[in-house]
């Protein structure tokens, strides 16, 4: 089975599962929303142009034998209009906003969700400049909202920065995420099947010297 990541490009956009790339629900307030009705397709696919050209990478895609099963979507807040519409928004001045994320059910439950996200995370700590991730996570998940269920982030490292009983505001510290570096590249490569060799590999021992002339 083939497995990589890969950044959120025209190239892959239209092959998002779960309608994603149909979606404008964060990247559109509910007004322009209405104004494009029917060409959501053609306005999302400007939308990742943009900031592709002017923002940098704003995704990552996991693709599993050449298709794609999942994906998560990233932004300054002010490019994620559809953020404001939360009770616990703003989010904070430090933070990108974590908008849509989405993992084929027929390919839940085998890491891709936590790898998506340590994705996400390591390419906003080469950005540079930013403090944290935050988004809104929902108590009471549904199919009809594209929120992320607040438990799946409460597993992968975001903590409850602004409590709500429906959708509280959620934080991950990119300052901490440093320390899990080594666990993503781990993973990654549990993943994704690669083996790395040892940079400097341990001497087999002489059998003809004694463990006290090595010492010396």
């Amino acid at each position: 089975m083939s497995r990589k990541v890969e950044r959120l490009t025209l190239d892959n956009l239209a092959q998002l599962p779960g309608g994603c790339s149909a979606c404008v629900a964060w990247e559109f307030a509910p007004v322009r929303r209405r104004q494009i009705r029917g060409h959501e397709v053609e306005e999302k696919a400007a939308w990742v142009s943009t900031m592709l050209r002017d923002w940098g990478s704003v995704g990552r895609v996991v693709v599993v034998d050449g298709t794609p099963v999942g994906h998560l979507s990233w932004a300054p807040a002010t490019f994620l209009p559809g953020g404001d519409a939360f009770a616990t928004a703003p989010v904070s001045s430090d933070a990108v906003l974590l908008g849509c994320g989405y993992v084929d059910p027929d390919y839940r439950g085998r890491g891709y969700g936590r790898l998506l996200v340590q994705s996400m995370a390591k390419d906003v700590i080469k950005h540079g400049g930013i403090g944290a991730v935050e988004t809104f996570g929902a108590l009471r998940p549904s199919a009809e909202v594209c929120v992320l269920p607040a438990e799946f982030l409460l597993r992968v490292g975001f903590r409850t920065h602004r409590a709500h009983p429906e959708y509280p505001r959620m934080r991950m510290d990119l300052r901490t995420t440093v320390t899990w570096r080594e666990e993503f590249e781990t993973a990654a490569e549990r993943l994704l099947g690669v083996v790395r060799p040892a940079l400097n590999p341990a001497p087999e021992p002489n059998p003809r010297v004694s463990p006290r002339e090595v010492s010396e």
